[in-house]
């Protein structure tokens, strides 16, 4: 009763995280997507050391958009 148990554990734990991975990688290449097609003329980087603090709310955004791709994986 308890191999089975921690069996299905072990395999939704798997589970999760394969689709934690996938979700992470299709976020990511869909941000560098966007930074690259949408985004062209901004240098990131440039403008955070500048201050500029509408960039540093678009950076932080992306930040939390993949903190929460990550939570619901884990989540299940």
């Amino acid at each position: 009763m308890e191999f089975d148990f921690i069996s299905a554990s072990f395999i939704n734990l798997a589970i999760n995280l394969i689709y934690t991975i996938v979700a992470l990688i299709v976020g990511v290449y869909a941000l560098v997507w966007v930074d690259n097609k949408v985004l062209k003329d901004i240098k990131i980087q440039e403008e955070l050391k500048n201050g500029n603090i509408a960039v540093a709310i678009v950076a932080s955004t992306i930040l939390l958009f993949v903190a929460i791709i990550i939570a619901f994986g884990f989540r299940g």
